[in-house]
């Protein structure tokens, strides 16, 4: 499973003209879902983004997770963050999961964020979606739960 974190100070996720989710501080997660990819990999990562510590302490430093801070999580599924393009100019999605695994995938990393007592909103799986954000810093972090140790 991979993810791309950015800090936000909003973010939101449009789908035919209706917002689907918003947040404002706190952090923004695109999640693709890897065909090897299991309920454990879900867990790992939705955990990883709970206690990743990227939010400033009052000295200045990375120091403080999103939970500390109060913030919000939008995580939006984004299957193109698998593509491969090594080689060649047209990425190739192989890797990625079954749309009907993935969205289980994803929905446990979700449920497991709401559990870790931080507020998650969504996008909409399989939709067309217009996602827009405030990167605070800029701070963006990349995570894969193939690379844990």
């Amino acid at each position: 499973m991979r993810s791309v974190v950015q800090r936000v100070t909003s973010a939101s996720v449009t789908v035919d003209g209706q917002v689907v989710g918003q947040i404002g501080l706190g952090l923004l997660v695109l999640l693709g879902v890897q065909e090897q990819d299991t309920q454990k990999d879900a867990l790992y990562l939705a955990d990883k983004v709970c206690k990743l510590r990227i939010f400033e302490d009052g000295q200045g430093k990375m120091n403080l997770s999103v939970k500390d801070v109060g913030g919000q999580i939008l995580m939006v599924s984004q299957f193109t963050l698998l593509g491969d393009a090594r080689g060649q100019n047209r990425p190739s999605f192989i890797n990625a999961a079954a749309p009907e695994e993935a969205d289980r995938l994803y929905q446990i990393a979700c449920q497991r964020v709401q559990e870790n007592g931080v507020p998650c909103e969504t996008g909409t799986f399989r939709a067309h979606m217009q996602v827009a954000l405030v990167n605070d810093g800029p701070v963006t972090i990349m995570l894969d739960s193939a690379k844990q140790f």
